[in-house]
């Protein structure tokens, strides 16, 4: 919040300047988000020593510093393939771009304009699939599948309900939405308005893939959402655009979106119901984590 709040503060006083402030442009901009950054990580580390948090280090203690590389190797292993997701998800967006500015400035603007609030609806699924993943790592390393399988039902629920408020919401407030983004009297607002209406209800669905792919990642399974996401976005939604543009114009282009939403979605949950994610191997090992010493004497 004192991030965000600072941000909000400072961009306009330093890109045009206010009494003693100097007028810094666009640099302004960027100074403005260095500070609030800087400000609020002194706080954060304020109130890490103040509260005595486990992660607040002390004399004696900087050793735990050291790199672990066997952790090291294993980070670049399995976030390698989380990080080309990434870069399956803009390289999709890029192409989508070029086909979508064939139909000019007005259909362009709307569909950057559009993309902005995207990108607040889908902030629940992302959140919510860091959230599974942490959860249920730990309960797969103690041997609890039972609450495995509670987490992946529960975070499907919290998904449907957190990203399908927002996109019931921008349906019926779709003209002030975009608003926020295009002038009133604009030709791209009323195409903004529509391909919103075609493209937002498929967000859900693709809500789903993100989650349950955040918890068949926990496990270690890592190259199966990478490979399910290519498909849905290279081999799915790009080649569905491109024919559906030929035959429909602009409206392929949207319902695209969807095709590739039902695709993720349905892969992703086939995978988590039938994929080796949880082999019968990595269970036998979580079980004997998870099990009781065989002697009655409690260990030291």
């Amino acid at each position: 919040l004192i991030s965000v709040g600072l941000d909000i503060i400072l961009n306009p006083l330093l890109i045009f300047g206010w009494g003693p402030i100097p007028r810094m442009g666009i640099a302004g901009s960027a100074t403005a988000t260095l500070l609030a950054q800087a400000i609020s990580f002194g706080a954060l580390m304020r109130h890490i020593y103040a509260k005595r948090n486990p992660l607040a280090l002390h004399r004696g203690e900087f050793h735990l510093l050291r790199i672990d590389w066997s952790i090291v190797r294993t980070l670049i292993v399995k976030g390698l393939p989380m990080g080309a997701q990434m870069i399956v998800l803009s390289l999709s967006m890029v192409i989508m771009f070029k086909l979508v500015n064939r139909y000019g400035e007005e259909t362009t603007a709307a569909f950057a304009a559009s993309m902005q609030l995207w990108n607040y609806v889908q902030m629940p699924a992302l959140a919510l699939g860091g959230a599974v993943s942490s959860m249920a790592a730990q309960n797969i390393g103690a041997g609890l599948w039972t609450r495995v399988y509670q987490i992946a039902r529960t975070s499907v629920l919290f998904n449907l309900l957190l990203t399908g408020v927002p996109v019931l919401l921008l349906y019926i407030f779709a003209r002030p939405a975009l608003g926020l983004f295009l002038p009133l009297g604009s030709k791209a607002l009323p195409i903004a308005i529509h391909l919103n209406s075609v493209i937002l209800w498929s967000f859900p669905l693709f809500g789903i893939s993100m989650v349950l792919s955040g918890l068949v990642r926990a496990a270690g399974a890592v190259i199966p959402p990478l490979l399910i996401l290519a498909t849905a976005m290279l081999v799915v939604r790009l080649p569905a655009a491109y024919w559906a543009a030929d035959h429909w114009g602009e409206d392929g282009i949207w319902w695209s979106f969807s095709a590739a939403a039902i695709t993720a979605m349905s892969l992703t949950a086939m995978y988590y119901k039938f994929g080796s994610w949880r082999s019968a191997k990595m269970q036998a090992r979580s079980a004997a984590v998870a099990a009781p010493p065989a002697s009655s004497e409690t260990p030291a």
